[in-house]
């Protein structure tokens, strides 16, 4: 199989071939101020919720904790008791 591609021929109108260079140029300075705006908002968007998590995590840190009357000799935790008999325990 024979792959054939049409052939490009050039335009000849220098006023064509400036319009379509002026063209191309605002097609992609607008993608790069479109680009450019995305990534503004998302670096903005970034650093305000990097602030209002500081900020939040603060206020919860900031906070008195109360009182503990637990003895500090003491160590507090979950723990599982495994029993070795003939039967194996599922965890």
């Amino acid at each position: 199989m024979r792959i054939v591609l049409p052939l490009m021929h050039r335009r000849r109108h220098p006023l064509v071939q400036a319009l379509s260079l002026v063209l191309g140029l605002v097609v992609i300075g607008v993608l790069m101020v479109f680009g450019l705006v995305v990534a503004g908002v998302l670096l903005v968007g970034g650093a305000l919720w990097l602030a209002w998590r500081q900020w939040q995590q603060h206020a919860r840190v900031a906070k008195p904790a109360a009182p503990s009357a637990r003895d500090p000799q003491i160590l507090e935790g979950e723990y599982v008791v495994i029993r070795q008999h003939s039967r194996p325990t599922a965890h």
